[in-house]
C-alpha cells in the first residue's frame, strides 16, 4: 500500500545554524532504500552543507525563497524556478540570505540503477524549468514539464517532472513496472485514488508509491494541483487500465511562461517505450 503524509506530520532535526531537516521518504517510513527525500528549511542568512558520497548521486530544488550554491562546481545563484544536479562526490553550501525551503533527494548506491554509473563522470547541471519545454496531455488538460532526466543529467538511475492539473483534471488510472516513485505536492489540493479508494491531498504531502500500485490523480479544488514526481530508475513502462486512454504528450512548442524553449521534446506515448528518447 503506497504511503501518504504531510511534512508537517514529520519532526524536524537541526542539523546546522538555523537549518532545520526533515527525512520524508527513508527506509524506515516507506521500507524500501530506491530513493531518500529531505524538506530543509533554511533561515534568513543560514547555510545548508551538502556532501554527496561517490556512490550517490543527489537533487534539490527550492520549493521557496532564493539561495546561493556554492562549492566543488562555482558558484550559482538559484529561485525557486531551478532545479540542480549533484554528482557523486559534490560537495558545497547552500546559503539563503532571505530563507528557504528546500526539497533535497538523492540515490543511494546509483549504480544498481545504472550500469554505466561508475564508467562516464556525471556533471553538475542547473536547469530553470519555467524554460523548459512544456508538454500538453492528449486526453486531458494537463501540463508536463521535465526536471531531472537521462537526456538532462546524464543517468538512468532516476528521472523527475512537475505535473500540472488545472482545476476539474483528472488523469486515468494506471501503474508502473520497474520502479518506485513519488509525488510531492507543491501546491493546491485534491484526490488521489490509490486502487481506486480515494484520499485527500494538499501542498506539503508526499505520496510514495512502490512499483505496481495504481493510482491517479483528480483536481477538484478551485486552483491549480501541481506535484513533482521522482522515478527511481528512470526507465520504467506505465501500464493504464483503460488502453483507450494511454496518455501522450505533445509539445507546445513553448515554455510554461509561453515563450520558446531551451530544446524541442518530441510527442510520445507513457506507454510506447521504457524512456522515451530526448527525454
Amino acid at each position: 500500500m503506497p504511503v501518504l503524509f504531510n511534512h508537517d506530520e514529520v519532526q524536524g532535526t537541526t542539523v546546522g545554524d538555523g537549518v532545520v531537516s526533515q527525512s520524508l521518504i527513508d527506509p524506515e517510513r516507506v521500507g524500501s532504500d530506491f530513493v531518500r527525500l529531505d524538506r530543509w528549511t533554511i533561515d534568513a542568512g543560514a547555510a545548508a552543507e551538502i556532501r554527496v558520497a561517490d556512490t550517490d548521486l543527489a537533487w534539490f530544488q527550492l520549493l521557496e525563497g532564493a539561495a546561493i550554491l556554492e562549492g566543488s562546481e562555482g558558484e550559482h545563484a538559484m529561485t525557486d524556478a531551478n532545479v540542480a544536479f549533484l554528482p557523486p562526490g559534490f560537495e558545497g553550501e547552500l546559503s539563503a540570505p532571505d530563507g528557504a525551503v528546500v526539497l533535497y533527494g538523492w540515490v543511494p548506491d546509483a549504480e544498481r540503477y545504472d550500469p554505466g554509473f561508475g564508467s562516464t563522470p556525471l556533471q553538475f547541471r542547473l536547469i530553470n524549468w519555467r524554460a523548459e519545454p512544456a508538454l500538453s496531455s492528449e486526453h486531458d488538460a494537463r501540463t508536463r514539464i521535465y526536471l531531472v532526466t537521462p537526456t538532462l543529467f546524464g543517468t538512468k538511475a532516476v528521472k523527475g517532472e512537475m505535473i500540472i492539473y488545472p482545476p476539474g483534471t483528472e488523469a486515468s488510472n494506471h501503474h508502473h513496472e520497474g520502479a518506485e516513485h513519488f509525488q510531492y505536492i507543491v501546491r493546491g489540493s485534491g484526490t488521489v485514488y490509490l486502487s481506486e479508494e480515494p484520499h485527500r491531498i494538499r501542498a506539503g504531502d508526499t505520496l510514495y508509491n512502490y512499483e505496481l500500485e495504481r493510482h491517479n490523480f483528480l483536481n477538484d479544488g478551485e486552483e491549480e494541483l501541481v506535484f513533482v514526481e521522482y522515478f527511481v530508475p528512470a526507465e520504467c513502462v506505465t501500464v493504464w487500465v483503460n488502453p483507450e486512454l494511454v496518455c501522450a504528450w505533445r509539445p507546445t512548442g513553448k515554455n510554461i511562461k509561453g515563450d520558446a524553449p531551451t530544446r524541442e521534446i518530441e510527442a510520445h506515448s507513457s506507454a510506447a517505450t521504457a524512456n522515451p528518447e530526448g527525454v
